[in-house]
């Protein structure tokens, strides 16, 4: 029998995935040919999609990307025997985007079907978990620290750090909460992961709770992702039948189970302490820290907060040790980032790698420059909050503090390309626009002076006062800076500064306006 697998993923269904499997079944009927239909997750190439690929003695051979109307021609010509025709890409792993990554957030997304457990457990699902299991709670937690995983969800503040801190609260009552809100700009890691391969963030989550002495998960999903929310949903329903979730997990004596939660669409909730304040049934607001999530979390108790990203790294880390998972990367960023590339890009996708490739690298070597063809001028990494970073800084090294250094942020991975053509002072008016709109209004620099800053743009473009209006909003990103409650209102100045550091003709005021 033929295996043949279609994406389920969304990015592939939007463009016609589940018409091209449809298609498939039908002709290869017609053909008289018996195949096995899977639908796995994306390989993270989207500009390929809907990419079908083929079991061959070679290895899973690619087609892409495939209309539901090629589908006749392509088996008549002979796709399900492996035959090279116009759509032909030839073992997928051997693709120079495939055959660069080191896959370990990323290692059966693509690969299996996401809601099979044995497909899981054969490609080496719960290996970590047994192994903490194994270890006990305090060498979990070492292992971890040991590793240098750092969250990935933007602050990179250290897991193995935040684990102990929990852990060492007492209270019989702890939670361990994925932040799944993947409201950035240009980031869709973790919902590639989610729908390709959520047994593995359900193992995260286990090997979390266990190390912290937890009972109760919440993964907290964005309400924009309803396909992720019903994969998500179908695998925590499947590991409670399989005995991974819930009472005496795989004989071990430890009980632990995962709720999902969906958000009502608020940017603000991708803030751990908003996320806390809705999953308790309440508005997205920003909390005052300290106390912190980890002492004083959900529902008052401790709480270990990770994002997607960091709690799929974890089987990994525990599956192959700590120590050698440290021994990727540069620097204090240890292991793999899955960067996203989106915006004017030729190709873009998830990439995953260790940490250091430089900027330049992904975007020109993997992302192939701009969609347009013309020349890149900015790239904005870590979202709508970070940092639009010239052309000609592009040989910076994907490093924490390497940007830091530079002044810039790494946040998510989420990397949106653009062309020649973008008017810069009009992304800096974005930035404090997408603030004034998605602030929880809970403090006053944020709320009101992100409205302030919209005006204050428009004033200089328009050629009042410029000299003037660009020391005050200088001084209004200094103040929204140090004195906003959370990242919300003091990152928004990242991209308005950096847009008038590198940009400042963008700021002159326009001729009409003379």
């Amino acid at each position: 029998m033929i295996t043949v697998y279609v994406p389920r993923d969304s990015a592939a269904i939007s463009v016609g995935a589940n018409e091209v499997a449809v298609a498939i079944e039908r002709e290869a009927g017609l053909a008289g040919r018996e195949i096995r239909l899977v639908r796995n997750g994306t390989r993270g190439m989207l500009w390929l999609e809907p990419l079908v690929e083929i079991e061959t003695e070679s290895g899973r051979v690619g087609y892409g990307p495939v209309r539901s109307d090629d589908v006749g021609e392509l088996v008549a010509t002979g796709m399900l025997e492996g035959a090279p025709n116009e759509l032909y890409l030839g073992v997928v792993e051997d693709l120079p985007w495939m055959r660069d990554q080191q896959r370990l957030c990323l290692a059966r997304v693509g690969v299996t079907d996401p809601l099979s457990p044995d497909d899981y457990v054969r490609h080496g699902g719960l290996t970590g978990l047994r192994r903490a299991f194994e270890l006990g709670p305090e060498a979990v937690v070492a292992e971890v620290t040991e590793s240098g995983l750092r969250g990935r969800g933007g602050a990179g503040f250290p897991a193995g750090i935040k684990w102990k801190t929990v852990a060492e609260c007492p209270g019989d009552l702890k939670f361990v909460c994925c932040n799944a809100d993947e409201g950035d700009s240009g980031t869709f890691a973790d919902r590639v992961v989610m729908e390709g391969d959520p047994f593995c963030l359900l193992e995260g989550m286990t090997i979390a709770a266990y190390a912290v002495g937890a009972s109760e998960g919440y993964i907290y999903l964005r309400s924009e992702y309803p396909d992720a929310a019903a994969t998500t949903h179908m695998a925590i329903e499947i590991a409670r039948a399989q005995g991974w979730l819930g009472h005496n997990i795989l004989g071990s004596g430890f009980d632990f189970d995962i709720h999902l939660r969906i958000g009502g669409g608020a940017y603000i909730c991708g803030e751990e302490t908003s996320m806390l304040e809705s999953l308790e049934g309440k508005r997205g607001m920003v909390r005052a820290k300290p106390p912190i999530p980890a002492i004083t979390g959900l529902f008052g108790k401790p709480t270990a907060v990770n994002n997607v990203l960091t709690l799929v790294s974890v089987p990994a880390v525990l599956a192959d040790s700590g120590r050698a998972y440290a021994e990727l990367g540069v620097d204090r960023s240890r292991g793999t980032q899955v960067f996203q590339l989106a915006g004017n890009i030729a190709r873009g996708g998830v990439f995953e790698t260790a940490f250091g490739v430089s900027l330049a690298e992904l975007v020109n070597r993997y992302g192939g420059g701009t969609h347009s063809g013309r020349p890149v001028r900015a790239v904005q990494v870590g979202g709508p909050l970070g940092a639009y970073i010239p052309a000609d800084r592009l040989d910076l090294p994907t490093d924490y503090e390497a940007f830091a250094a530079a002044g810039f942020m790494l946040g998510h991975g989420g990397i949106v390309v653009f062309d020649d053509t973008v008017d810069m002072a009009a992304m800096a008016r974005f930035a404090m626009e997408f603030c004034a709109e998605e602030s929880c209004g809970k403090c006053t620099p944020c709320r009101v002076g992100s409205v302030r800053g919209v005006e204050v743009i428009d004033r200089i473009v328009g050629g009042e006062d410029p000299d003037g209006n660009l020391a005050l909003l200088n001084d209004l990103c200094e103040l929204m800076t140090e004195g906003s409650l959370c990242a919300m209102g003091g990152l928004t100045p990242n991209p308005v500064r950096s847009a008038l550091l590198h940009f400042p003709e963008d700021f002159t005021p326009r001729e009409e306006n003379r």
